[in-house]
């Protein structure tokens, strides 16, 4: 089964500043249907200013991902960390017991453009961590792992039962993913189209898929998107 989230359906804020697409109920967004799925939180598509951006600010207990789709992210946190992110890299703060982080776009002219995602982990109560990798000159597979449970494949580990790809489709290609018995996914369209086991998918739509056998991907003009393997 394949439910379609609609990208004109998700939450949206713009402070100028910032411009926000949230995918599930986020800070004064609700809507109680889409309160996240299985351990996915937050799926907040944002565009930042240049110059402008999130000044210092705590969390806790939670898996933090941040991918780069344009532009350039300049990342500062409590436990010393400093760095700047560009188009293809992905960082994961693992908030656990606290840590405070700032985010601001690196280009005073230049709008960032980038997804936050926020996953409940595995615990409570895990020490907090920061981790940053570029997979923008990875292969041009249909999925590259990104983050997984264990780091495989040179992925970022996270502390989650969960496994995040960067998927690219050329057009007219297309790729089947086998789904594991009792997994979940989710499929969240970053830019062109893509059709999941008969459903069509534009910029911004993102999709739930539970009790499929695989996941039956395809796109006419090429797609870029992530896919959230979930317990």
């Amino acid at each position: 089964m394949i439910k379609i989230r609609k990208a004109n359906a998700r939450g949206h804020a713009n402070h100028g500043w910032l411009d926000s697409y949230h995918t599930f109920s986020f800070a004064e967004f609700y809507d109680p249907q889409h309160m996240g799925f299985r351990d996915l939180r937050v799926i907040n598509e944002d565009r930042v200013a240049g110059g402008q951006g999130f000044g210092t600010h705590p969390h806790q207990d939670f898996e933090i991902i941040s991918y780069v789709i344009s532009g350039a992210l300049k990342h500062e946190d409590s436990m010393g960390h400093s760095a700047v992110m560009k188009a293809g890299d992905v960082q994961r703060i693992s908030a656990g017991t606290g840590i405070a982080h700032s985010e601001f776009n690196y280009s005073p002219t230049e709008p960032v453009h980038f997804l936050q995602i926020w996953l409940l982990p595995m615990r409570k109560g895990f020490p907090p961590g920061y981790a940053q990798q570029s997979f923008a000159g990875a292969p041009k597979n249909p999925l590259t792992l990104a983050c997984s449970p264990d780091g495989d494949n040179n992925s970022i580990k996270i502390n989650q039962d969960v496994n995040i790809f960067i998927g690219k489709l050329a057009p007219k290609a297309e790729f089947a993913y086998p789904m594991r018995k009792r997994r979940h996914a989710w499929i969240q369209l970053i830019d062109g189209d893509l059709n999941a086991n008969g459903e069509r998918f534009w910029s911004g739509d993102g999709a739930s898929v539970s009790d499929e056998k695989e996941i039956h991907l395809t796109s006419e003009k090429g797609a870029h998107f992530l896919l959230f393997d979930l317990n």
